[in-house]
């Protein structure tokens, strides 16, 4: 399996106004170009946080823990239908209700994202997609400390998560 490298992204300024479109492989090659993807945050009652699994044949990151969900706004889809889309591929998840978090420029080498970045609360039934994930869990406060800069997780996974959670790694 491959990410569609044709897929339409929305280019966007800081603000997240759309300036234009470009293909995945444009904005994935160096170019960085700012597109728009959508995060969701899952946590339990209990204080866990979900992580999925990329897969080895991703173009970012692969094999690495991230954020519950995230994906790409397409060109011409608002964040909120995004995240609904994305949510629903990845974990199977139809019955939450996102909170609105904030928003932020991710920067890499690579690429540069305009992170909208949301959470929920969530006991129910979650069913990873076998297409696009290697599987995920929910993980304790402690494991993700231990994780943090050791390789495990994503670099955005890990900024995102101490700039709008606030864990600080004891």
């Amino acid at each position: 399996m491959k990410d569609n490298l044709e897929e339409i992204f929305p280019i966007v300024d800081e603000k997240g106004t759309v300036m234009g479109k470009a293909t995945r492989g444009e904005c994935h090659n160096g170019s960085r170009l700012l597109h728009a993807v959508v995060h969701l945050h899952v946590f339990n009652s209990a204080g866990d946080v979900y992580l999925q699994k990329r897969p080895e044949w991703k173009d970012i990151q692969p094999g690495k823990w991230d954020t519950a969900v995230g994906g790409h706004i397409d060109y011409g889809e608002t964040p909120e239908e995004a995240l609904r889309r994305e949510v629903g591929e990845e974990l199977g998840m139809t019955d939450f209700e996102p909170q609105y978090v904030g928003k932020y420029v991710f920067d890499s080498k690579r690429e540069r994202e305009l992170v909208y970045v949301n959470c929920t609360t969530y006991d129910g039934e979650i069913r990873p997609s076998k297409d696009e994930l290697d599987g995920g869990r929910f993980w304790s406060m402690q494991e993700i400390g231990e994780a943090i800069g050791q390789g495990v997780l994503t670099p955005n996974f890990e900024s995102e998560f101490l700039r709008f959670f606030g864990y600080k790694r004891t």
